[in-house]
């Protein structure tokens, strides 16, 4: 996840423009995104598409790779790397779904609820940061003794 200084964006009306502006934010749509696709835009592209259209547009459905791949008119391999950007981030969750009359790997906004989701990434986030500080004072310390 990427962690910039930012304003709240709670001013937007627009969920397209707050949902761009945060993804881009966060690292899951690369600052600058150009599809290589034919779409015309950002809000056209497959990674765009598969957050809002799919997991935010159906937060407590889960997905499957097939599913989405032909619903977005793309292939499996470039929705999972999407999902697993959105994994990443800690934003979705597995379930087991069934797809074609099988059971496969699904996928959906963890507790099927954005806001829930974004707790549990927020405390992982606090709990690397505290990690980190850790072997920062613990580095530190090293240092000083060599002295």
């Amino acid at each position: 996840m990427q962690v910039v200084s930012n304003t709240p964006l709670v001013g937007i009306s627009d969920p397209d423009i707050v949902a761009e502006t945060f993804l881009t934010q966060i690292g899951y749509l690369p600052k600058g995104y150009d599809p290589k696709t034919s779409a015309i835009g950002v809000r056209e592209s497959v990674p765009y598409r598969l957050f809002m259209d799919y997991f935010m547009a159906f937060p407590s459905k889960a997905w499957c790779a097939e599913e989405l791949a032909a619903l977005l008119g793309t292939t499996k391999p470039t929705v999972y790397r999407h999902i697993n950007k959105l994994k990443a981030l800690d934003i979705l969750e597995t379930m087991d779904v069934e797809c074609d009359g099988q059971i496969r790997k699904g996928y959906r906004i963890r507790f099927g609820d954005l806001s829930k989701a974004w707790a549990f990434a927020e405390s992982n986030v606090k709990m690397a940061m505290e990690n980190y500080r850790k072997t920062v004072a613990h580095f530190q310390g090293l240092m000083s003794e060599r002295l």
